[in-house]
């Protein structure tokens, strides 16, 4: 089922989602299994996957040089969609990007995506490789997100990379993108910010999942502001639990994104990492109840692979 018609269908309540990051390399789907299936009582709709673009490796040759290798370190993004789609029967949500991935095996991949019966996709342009400054496009990929929409919504017209092809199976993806409340950590201003979304909109979005925020006002202000453009798809607030004192410098270093006075206080008395989990969590319920109240389609948890906490913000909840 598409995320459109869960939303539809859950008729004013608010819903539970989350998302999850694959495995490296080498590592068990049990990890996977193991954090979601708590986590199930909830009733999630659908589950997203991210997708980890390439990076680089050195691997040492006999002569003591350096070899520079290019490396998914994080694959498997489409076979556990099916995978959990299959074990929990649930609606699954891989993350497409541009980074990485030429528009050939972007096809490939919805096309693979339309197979496995999954309906849903976030298409994303993925951040720059970490020894990029800038995000650098992929030779034969595309430079935005928006770029991306367009050849999914294309696909779903029954228009091919290379031809129109005639057929009465046309895919249907449900097609969903980011919304950055504080603005993308690119973009000039937040109004130029709003203006790419608009064109993702207008070229076949059909829902918005917002960047991690941990002041609700600004994710009702920029929803505000979204609804003043005559955009009226569903808009799901992104959150994300403190779990470390680390995160009071890396999220706004990372993701260009203000932290409340109070949660910093909150955090900054905290003994431990434990202590700092929990400041986390009864912040991210605090969140979660205000959003409800206001009207969010779904909270949409940033897991990142962890559910303990996921689960404690969830069973005051749902």
């Amino acid at each position: 089922m598409k995320i459109t018609d869960h939303i539809k269908k859950a008729d004013g309540k608010t819903l539970f989602s989350f998302e999850l990051i694959p495995p490296r390399k080498g590592r068990s789907i049990q990890e996977l299994y193991d954090n979601i299936d708590p986590l199930m009582e909830f009733k999630p709709p659908f589950i997203d996957v991210t997708t980890s673009r390439e990076e680089f490796v050195y691997i040492e040759k006999e002569d003591g040089l350096l070899d520079k290798k290019i490396t998914r370190m994080r694959p498997g993004t489409l076979g556990i969609c099916a995978s959990i789609k299959h074990k929990y029967d649930v609606d699954t949500v891989p993350h497409v990007l541009c980074g990485g991935f030429t528009k050939e095996e972007t096809e490939y991949l919805l096309v693979d995506c339309h197979y496995l019966g999954i309906h849903n996709v976030m298409a994303l342009r993925g951040d720059a490789m970490k020894e990029q400054q800038y995000f650098e496009p992929t030779k034969g990929g595309h430079e935005f997100a928006l770029g991306l929409v367009e050849q999914i919504a294309d696909m779903n017209k029954g228009r091919y990379l290379n031809n129109v092809i005639e057929t009465s199976d046309c895919s249907d993806f449900c097609i969903g993108v980011a919304g950055y409340p504080e603005k993308h950590l690119e973009a000039p201003s937040l109004k130029t910010d709003l203006k790419r979304l608009i064109q993702k909109v207008e070229a076949g979005a059909d829902y918005v999942v917002t960047q991690m925020f941990f002041d609700n006002k600004k994710y009702f202000e920029f929803v505000d502001m979204v609804r003043a453009e005559g955009i009226d798809i569903p808009i799901i607030p992104g959150i994300k639990p403190l779990a470390v004192k680390r995160h009071l410098q890396l999220l706004p270093q990372v993701f260009k994104i203000d932290l409340p006075q109070d949660l910093i206080d909150a955090v900054d008395a905290c003994k431990n990492n434990n202590d700092v989990r929990q400041v986390g969590i009864e912040w991210a319920i605090q969140q979660s109840r205000e959003l409800m109240e206001g009207g969010a389609p779904v909270l949409h948890y940033y897991s990142m692979g962890k559910s303990d906490n996921i689960k404690a913000i969830a069973a005051e909840l749902f």
